[in-house]
């Protein structure tokens, strides 16, 4: 073996002693289903700061789910679209024409970067006719649209909020356009409303409520960091293979590699030197680091015999030493 490789040879050996010791990454492209991309993450120091406190990968026994958390409780994120920067949730407590359940107040913090999309929402079993439901005396429900209200009336879960089927439609509200109140919330409790169907759309089916999508609709904005120069790094580490996150506590940008390895630029260089030691573009996994350090140990030992005396010597002192 020529000594031009042990730098190396070396080398691959401390890579692989640092996989041994640093656990895997917490930042990942995946949460269940759904790819994370900025300016989501996983979790604490990925993606975007400013999601963070809001969005997060929670792990269950099945799968894992994307999170939503606001003031007024935490709710699956069931798809994300980076092209139009929206995202839609699904509230457990949420109607359907197949489930109808009496639902709390759903709202989303003034201070965070998510504001309501285009949903409309099925009011349902409000107990003042929807004549009644204003805000700053202005009504709400879009009269024109009564049809979906029977249409929601005519489902056999409406029985689960104590209504009759095909029940008079003045105590359900299309309201369309929807917006939340001073406090960020569609206030249920305040027009005195047993629950919502936030209707994303009808498709081919305007009549038939068992076929329409449901969902709220969020928006988010782009650029959540104060400078442009996170939002440029974030695509080239994405493309490199790295998840883009930031470092605690001076928020500084941090492109996370394979193998727990950060870098400040993107995953190049590190691609690089694993294609040099492995000639291949994966990662070991956990239970084969120790083998691979192992593997690696052998290399440098053969490397070290094939030297000239004196450096055989010094290994030789060194390994007695030690």
């Amino acid at each position: 073996m020529e000594p031009a490789l042990l730098p190396f040879i070396i080398l691959a050996l401390l890579l692989h002693l640092r996989q041994a010791e640093s656990p895997d990454p917490a930042c990942r492209n995946t949460c269940g289903s759904l790819t994370i991309k900025y300016p989501f993450g996983t979790g604490y120091g990925c993606g975007s700061p400013r999601f963070h406190p809001y969005v997060t990968c929670v792990h269950g026994q099945d799968d894992d789910t994307l999170v939503l958390t606001s003031h007024t409780g935490s709710y699956p994120v069931t798809s994300i679209s980076y092209t139009t920067s929206s995202l839609i949730i699904s509230p457990s407590d949420m109607s359907t024409c197949t489930s109808m359940k009496p639902s709390p107040n759903l709202g989303l913090d003034w201070s965070g970067p998510f504001e309501l999309g285009s949903s409309t929402f099925v009011l349902l079993h409000c107990k003042s006719p929807n004549t009644s439901l204003t805000i700053k005396d202005l009504s709400i429900c879009d009269h024109g649209s009564s049809n979906l209200c029977a249409s929601m009336y005519a489902c056999p879960a409406i029985l689960a909020l104590g209504l009759p089927l095909f029940s008079p439609t003045d105590t359900c509200c299309v309201y369309s356009p929807a917006n939340f109140d001073s406090k960020g919330e569609l206030d249920l409790q305040a027009w005195e409303c047993d629950g919502y169907a936030p209707v994303l759309t009808l498709g081919d089916y305007p009549t038939d409520p068992a076929r329409w999508e449901y969902g709220v609709e969020l928006k988010y904005t782009q650029g959540a960091f104060d400078s442009n120069h996170m939002d440029t790094k974030c695509p080239t580490c994405e493309n490199s293979g790295g998840v883009c996150g930031y470092d605690s506590p001076s928020l500084a940008f941090v492109c996370v590699c394979g193998g727990g390895y950060n870098t400040s630029t993107d995953c190049h260089p590190y691609n690089e030197v694993q294609g040099i030691i492995w000639s291949s573009a994966s990662f070991p996994s956990r239970m084969d680091r120790w083998s691979n350090l192992g593997y690696s140990g052998l290399v440098l030992f053969a490397a070290a015999c094939s030297m000239n005396q004196s450096l055989r010597r010094f290994f030789f002192h060194v390994g007695i030493n030690s």
